[in-house]
């Protein structure tokens, strides 16, 4: 299929930062809105325990191939007028490398809904950005998007050979495997998901997506295009001061005065190379003006992607009071970006945004009790017996510790899971009263955002972003 490559692609960030929304008004507006595939099953099921505001899931919902999956799923999550006061969320089950039928099928419907609302009421590209971290959640969530005829997948946070494959086997109505990196391990283990199995007669002919992985340097770039194998159709170039997850720095580790990884030119990809791997790519971290638009075509690169300005837009699923004290910050030039080498669990550097009344305090992080009742950032590990333990370096530490973990992995370990669930506005309710707190995340260059701010001082929207970076190109 020969799908547009727009110049912007919306980056995928957070828990439904990068909402069905804010996805469908930048595809309404010509570029490639991205979902953020990162927990839609519970995305998916808290919304419904909130009453489905709009009935937009429900609307989703009557779409999916399988009536009887989605009425399970509204059986179980479903709460008309929403959770009392102070009710906690329910749990919903975790993804494992084998998972669950009920699991499965709340990712299948999680991912299903975010996308065909996303894609709802225009013919615009729409794509779905999803962690290489987060392997035990790939294979329903991928699939689930499929479903709903997603165009592209995204995927960084490592080394995604394997899923050029995986879709196309969904797309052809095969199994999907995926090798899950599991500690310890003395063989191979591997995730599988048949889509017959889960859906039967009522599987559609499904279309596959292109693929674009979000690398930091082109030697990636030029280890996966070699092999058509795991060649993706596209490549998404990340630099360090992009927001989310970002890899180590290249060669010895070390951090500066304020406890942030340094990066050196090592770091940034060559432009050049990544033009002679002859695949389409984006680049990202620090490209969202519109000056570094037009010289990012000039290059040889299709476009940009952009995340810190969309993040900020009207459409995110930031919660408004977040996003008001993000733009008030920016406004009194006191909004901060750390590159947290410690903060996620997953071992990779998180840039965190130090806002009051956030996770990024000391004093609120201090505060909070360890729980780890999400898992989706849960590593795998292999017990002497050759059996499988999940664990969490944000976890209670005894757990961790029991579980074979190093100590030492936990310090300053923030739950990313439930910290990026109150980001959006649905914060986990303990019994003993204590509400999840937030954790923002944005990128380092706050270039573009001022400049937003300067040009709309209330606030701005996904399509005056589209505009605004497109003015160069234009002219």
């Amino acid at each position: 299929m020969d799908r547009s490559r727009p110049p912007i692609i919306q980056g995928g960030m957070g828990v439904a930062v990068s909402s069905w929304r804010l996805a469908n008004a930048v595809a309404r507006a010509g570029q490639m809105g991205v979902v953020s595939g990162t927990a839609l099953d519970g995305v998916v099921a808290r919304t419904l325990q909130d009453g489905d505001p709009g009935g937009h899931v429900r609307r989703a919902l009557a779409h999916f191939p399988s009536r009887a999956i989605a009425q399970r799923v509204l059986d179980t999550y479903f709460l008309d007028g929403g959770r009392r006061p102070g009710q906690p969320y329910r749990p919903h089950p975790t993804l494992t490398i084998s998972p669950s039928r009920p699991a499965v099928e709340l990712a299948l419907a999680g991912n299903f809904a975010e996308v065909w609302l996303a894609k709802e009421g225009h013919d615009g590209v729409v794509g779905i950005n999803f962690l290489e971290k987060i392997q035990t959640a790939t294979l329903s969530a991928t699939l689930g998007a499929m479903l709903a005829g997603v165009d592209y997948v995204l995927m960084g946070a490592g080394i995604p050979k394997e899923m050029p494959r995986v879709i196309t086997e969904f797309a052809a109505g095969r199994t999907g495997r995926l090798t899950i990196e599991v500690a310890d391990q003395t063989k191979v283990h591997v995730a599988e998901l048949d889509p017959v199995a889960h859906l039967g007669d009522e599987l559609p002919e499904l279309t596959r997506p292109d693929f674009i992985a979000i690398i930091s340097l082109h030697v990636l770039g030029g280890y996966l295009a070699r092999d058509p194998e795991i060649r993706p159709d596209g490549f998404v170039v990340e630099g360090p001061v992009a927001g989310g997850h970002s890899a180590p720095p290249r060669g010895k580790f070390g951090l500066d005065e304020d406890g942030q990884p340094i990066y050196s030119p090592k770091d940034e990809a060559d432009i050049a190379k990544m033009v002679d791997l002859g695949l389409p790519f984006w680049l990202a971290g620090a490209w969202s003006t519109p000056e570094r638009v037009a010289a990012a075509q000039a290059s040889g690169a299709q476009g940009v992607q952009c995340g810190t300005v969309f993040a900020l837009a009207s459409e995110s699923g930031l919660s408004d009071e977040l996003r008001a004290k993000l733009l008030a910050d920016l406004e009194a030039g006191t909004l901060v970006v750390r590159n947290d080498p410690r903060a996620s669990p997953t071992g990779f550097p998180f840039k965190v945004a130090q806002v009051e009344g956030t996770l990024s305090q000391p004093e609120v992080y201090a505060e909070r009790p360890r729980i780890c009742d999400l898992g989706y950032l849960r590593a795998p590990a292999e017990r002497p017996d050759g059996s499988i333990v999940y664990r969490c370096a944000s976890e209670p530490v005894h757990m961790y510790e029991r579980k074979g973990g190093d100590v030492a992995d936990t310090v300053g370990r923030k739950c990313l899971c439930n910290a990026l669930f109150a980001n959006i506005g649905m914060p986990q309710v303990r019994k003993s009263g204590y509400v999840e707190e937030p954790a923002l995340t944005l990128g380092q260059d706050l270039t573009a955002a001022h400049a937003l701010l300067a040009r709309y001082p209330d606030g701005w929207s996904a399509p005056q972003i589209i505009d605004w970076l497109l003015s160069d190109v234009a002219a």
